[in-house]
């Protein structure tokens, strides 16, 4: 019997070789590209009929001179990779992978919270360079260190990685807050507030929505007008949430007092991102949905919903017609 072809147009992040792709191997001749550029990518799609991507945009132009396409597997939670209204008027189904990262990327999420308040990492690096041995104290900080305990957290987006950091953020002492017009009223965690409640009373303002037309640029000038004085913004979502040049301009000025962001509009960063630079401005790689668990929970999830698809049960589908979308 001739397996079906699979295409994974960008393996690495996922598996650069402490993951497997055996349920996949084992169903599919299957291909992987470690990543793909842009001009590429059509030629590596071929014939194929089932696609495998995290970051690899599929635009509308690919969709109609890639006419065998079926299937897409987004390998991420966030899907605005793909171009959905044309998938949806061709009839390829795209899936994808909620929840995946919900324990990893709210734990990061405080993580980046945790090195702005304390700087656990500069002081550390303080003592490896012989400064504490030079003191005439028992101790010294180099940055003022701030408690959690008793500062307010306004989540945007109460998904389930944003109920998870309402969580952690209530068992640390703060309080959560969430806009009222998008939240449970019966969440758990989180107090609903009108809009300007939460940006102007929140000490801490964490990103957790997804990247859509009414989201684009959600953090900007006008938002960072409203804000407490010296806010801390977290990002952990998606780089095109945040207006950089307006922030920059807020950090700049004290506005917003510290940003810690795990992804920024370009990825990777460009050279010339306004962020570059700043004191008061925290920027990791994009590393916050990457423990090894929650990347092989990926392509494990992946492999179901690609399965789930074959058999015509169907799960995880984010556009599609003709289908009836399980709860």
């Amino acid at each position: 019997m001739t397996k079906i072809k699979v295409v994974v147009l960008d393996g690495h992040v996922l598996n650069p070789g402490d993951t497997s792709w055996a349920f996949f191997e084992a169903l599919a001749d299957l291909t992987v590209y470690p990543r793909t550029p842009p001009e590429l990518t059509l030629e590596r799609i071929g014939q194929a009929s089932y696609l495998l991507l995290n970051k690899t945009r599929i635009t509308r132009e690919i969709l109609e001179r890639a006419p065998n396409i079926k299937y897409i597997g987004v390998l991420a939670t966030g899907y605005d990779v793909v171009d959905i209204q044309a998938a949806r008027e061709r009839g390829v189904v795209v899936t994808n992978i909620p929840g995946y990262g919900t324990n990893a990327v709210s734990q990061y999420a405080i993580g980046l919270l945790l090195e702005i308040c304390l700087h656990i990492g500069r002081h550390g690096q303080l003592v490896r360079e012989g400064r504490w041995s030079q003191q005439p104290d028992f101790c010294f900080w180099e940055h003022p260190l701030r408690e959690l305990t008793g500062l307010k957290m306004g989540i945007i987006g109460l998904g389930r990685i944003g109920l998870a950091t309402a969580a952690i953020a209530k068992a640390m002492g703060m309080e959560a807050l969430v806009d009222q017009a998008h939240a449970d009223p019966d969440n758990g965690v989180a107090r609903l507030v009108s809009q300007e409640t939460l940006w102007s009373a929140s000490d801490v303002i964490s990103l957790h929505c997804p990247l859509n037309e009414s989201t684009y640029h959600i953090v900007n000038e006008q938002s960072l007008s409203r804000v407490k004085k010296g806010v801390i913004l977290i990002n952990t979502a998606r780089g095109d949430l945040v207006d950089e040049a307006a922030l920059a301009t807020a950090l700049k000025s004290g506005q917003v007092g510290y940003a810690g962001l795990d992804v920024v509009s370009q990825e990777p960063i460009s050279p010339d991102n306004p962020l570059l630079g700043l004191p008061n401005c925290l920027i990791t790689p994009h590393v916050a949905g990457m423990p090894r668990e929650a990347r092989q929970r990926v392509i494990d999830m992946a492999y179901d919903n690609f399965l789930r698809f074959l058999e015509g049960t169907f799960q995880n589908v984010v556009t599609s017609p003709n289908i009836v979308f399980e709860s």
